[in-house]
């Protein structure tokens, strides 16, 4: 951070929260590849153990934001760490609900694991490998205070819309060839929504970063510089 300290324990207090943070979006990225990897290799118990892990991501957002609460109510923070306690509230919002997708994928692949296959997973594990670059850099970026690095992430997100599009449009074709497979492509282009809406959550870390390290809101702006 921006600001020195000679408190010690309030410079403990914002290490803390930091680990906290680091912890929680390790999580959460492990979350998002164990559930495309269970849809990939059709291992309902794999899902089924993620799903039953979610309970760690929510136990996460409890430390964060008491942390969080107890650095606002103990050392009031001012400038710069200010904005880093406060981001980190909204920032674990996002890390939760990004949580809750990664099992909302998992109940994807166990409703697919007794499905025949309708064709082989290409984009799919292409667009959770770009998600959870975008989730791992944002909060990298966060601890780092590195708005740059937040504005690439968010160019990012144009590649997940790109491939969210391929992939629906190419399952819809299938689906209206062979009206049989329509089970099966529902549950894929809902993956794909839930791998899209992840790069959004993601996008929204990002825009926390810049806010914090530049003090300029970014939401609803479009692209930065355009």
């Amino acid at each position: 951070m921006s600001t020195l300290h000679t408190d010690r324990d309030y410079e403990s207090d914002l290490r803390k929260l930091r680990e906290q943070l680091l912890l929680m979006a390790g999580r959460v990225e492990e979350m998002i590849g164990e559930s495309v990897r269970a849809l990939v290799d059709r291992d309902a118990a794999l899902a089924r153990k993620t799903i039953d892990s979610d309970h760690k991501v929510n136990r996460a957002e409890l430390a964060v934001d008491e942390q969080c609460l107890l650095i606002l109510v103990k050392r009031h923070p001012m400038a710069s760490d200010l904005r880093f306690v406060t981001r980190a509230l909204k920032m674990v919002t996002d890390l939760e609900r990004i949580g809750d997708l990664a099992v909302n994928i998992c109940e994807r692949a166990i409703d697919l694991a007794p499905l025949p296959l309708l064709k082989p997973y290409e984009d799919i594990p292409r667009m959770s490998d770009v998600v959870q670059s975008m989730v791992r850099d944002a909060i990298d970026a966060f601890v780092s205070s590195d708005s740059d690095k937040a504005e690439e992430i968010m160019q990012r997100d144009d590649e997940v819309d790109e491939l969210y599009h391929q992939v629906f449009r190419e399952i819809l074709a299938l689906m209206i060839q062979d009206p049989r497979v329509v089970e099966c492509g529902v549950h894929l282009q809902s993956v794909a929504k839930y791998l899209e809406r992840i790069g959004d959550h993601a996008t929204n870390l990002a825009e926390q970063v810049i806010f914090m390290v530049r003090a300029k809101d970014v939401r609803h702006a479009g692209k930065l510089g355009g």
